[in-house]
């Protein structure tokens, strides 16, 4: 018995010291990850690419394969080159004097939508550019030029010259897209060429830039668009393009699940107007507007909660003509249901000065239709080249956020030193002190100054504080 416990306690003993022997030598220490519950600040980023996972369950009864052979060989790798320059020390990046020139390199995609060599992307991928060259799906290279932009919705044609009759996709109607309907997005992520990707569209007239009054109507889908995507084709199993992608809301800088694309039928109105007239011919009706807030609801006594209500009408607009006044609410427009204001601009956007368009608005509850002749859209816009930066008028809602009722917004960063910053949507309120109302003042007091003459800035910044900036010339 004595033996027995002898050889008991020595084998528990021997036990012992291997599990241990193994726990220090041998046993990996274990992976722990923490998740963080603290929600990031989300991004939108062009998905434009420059030197998290997701799944989408497909049911077997889809088939992908015709719409992507219609289309693959269609969309394009837009490279573009052009030259910065670089300041050489601390005195040049103030005063943006002489610097060395370095030349750059931006991809994205485009879509081919003529045989004889058409192709639309965004803006923002061929923005800057001083060479332009287009790589087909076959590998063949061209070079392009640009034959119209609209950076207000960021969608520019260029053309490729070609012997050979082009694969191309046609246009479908993006107002009869539904949400839940499947859809592919083509283009060059990463430079990963003819890259196709399955999703559906998540939602329509999704306003991601409301700053300026520049309200956008983006379709949304789930199919996986990164860096590198911009200008590419989002097109319905018929193999119809219905959006050209454009952007991402992401944490990270990738794909998240979130994604955005022209609407097809605005990017073929900017695209005809291009063709005939050389710029876009942008019809509106002449109103300012605001979704319907609890704010908004008690400030007009109104019960709806969907629609767009009229905050102010333009002088001379076809709204004025037509009747139109604050307080009333717009709930459709030609038959399609209004339920925001991106969907009322995602609409007008897609039509011409002169077209008449049906508005049914609510009015001391009773609904009433008006025919309304929109008006042509003048953009008023002005370079300050001394400062880099263009301006243009804003809305005044905008302005009323900051209790302003003068200034011009910043639009966009002209010079690569002002591009460093995040300058669009903030206001000048002033130049060299005096307070300006719209882009004709700033012309006025830019061009009566001293060529060698300082300029002073009063800039309002994103959580309303004024600042003020002396630019040496």
């Amino acid at each position: 018995m004595k033996r027995f416990l002898s050889l008991l306690v020595v084998a528990i003993l021997a036990g012992v010291i291997t599990l241990g022997t193994y726990k220090m030598f041998l046993e990996t220490d274990p992976v722990v990850i923490t998740k963080n519950e603290t929600t990031p600040k989300t991004t939108v980023i062009p998905t434009t690419y420059n030197s998290t996972n997701s799944s989408t369950v497909v049911p077997a009864s889809i088939d992908f394969t015709l719409a992507a052979e219609k289309t693959v060989n269609a969309v394009v790798h837009v490279k573009q080159y052009g030259i910065t320059k670089t300041p050489r020390n601390l005195m040049e990046y103030f005063r943006n004097g002489g610097s060395t020139e370095r030349r750059i390199q931006g991809a994205g995609s485009g879509v081919i939508i003529t045989e004889d060599g058409y192709i639309v992307t965004n803006n923002h991928v061929i923005d800057g550019a001083t060479d332009l060259e287009v790589t087909l799906n076959n590998n063949k290279s061209y070079k392009a030029e640009i034959i119209g932009t609209a950076p207000q919705s960021d969608i520019a044609l260029i053309k490729i010259d070609t012997d050979e009759k082009l694969s191309y996709i046609p246009f479908g109607n993006s107002n009869t897209a539904k949400i839940g309907e499947w859809v592919l997005a083509v283009g060059n992520p990463f430079n990963l060429t003819s890259t196709v990707t399955a999703g559906i569209i998540s939602a329509k007239s999704r306003d991601l830039n409301e700053y300026d009054g520049n309200f956008q109507s983006f379709i949304q889908t789930d199919a996986a668009i990164n860096p590198g995507n911009s200008g590419g084709a989002l097109v319905n199993t018929r193999g119809e393009l219905i959006g050209i992608n454009t952007a991402i809301t992401s944490q990270t800088g990738s794909y998240v699940g979130y994604a955005f694309a022209v609407p097809s039928n605005n990017a073929r109105k900017i695209v005809e107007d291009i063709l005939e007239f050389g710029d876009v011919q942008r019809g509106i009706l002449g109103i300012n507007g605001d979704n319907l807030t609890k704010k908004v609801m008690e400030k007009y006594d109104l019960n709806e909660t969907q629609g767009v209500v009229i905050t102010n009408v333009g002088e001379d607009s076809g709204a004025k003509k037509a009747g139109l006044k604050e307080g009333d609410v717009i709930k459709e427009i030609d038959g399609l249901k209004i339920k925001k204001f991106s969907d009322l601009t995602g609409y007008v956007n897609s039509k011409s000065p002169n077209d008449v368009i049906n508005v049914k608005i609510l009015r001391e509850n009773r609904e009433l239709s008006v025919p309304v002749t929109l008006t042509k859209y003048v953009i008023q816009r002005y370079n300050i080249e001394d400062v880099g930066v263009e301006v243009a008028n804003p809305n005044p809602d905008y302005l009323k956020k900051f209790n302003l009722d003068h200034g011009v917004i910043i639009s966009k960063a002209l010079s690569p030193r002002m591009q460093r910053y995040n300058l669009e949507g903030l206001i000048i309120s002033e130049i060299d002190n005096k307070k300006v109302k719209n882009v004709l003042q700033v012309k006025q007091i830019i061009e009566s100054k001293y060529p060698e003459e300082d300029i002073t800035i009063s800039l309002i910044d994103r959580d309303g504080e004024k600042r003020e900036f002396v630019f040496q010339n």
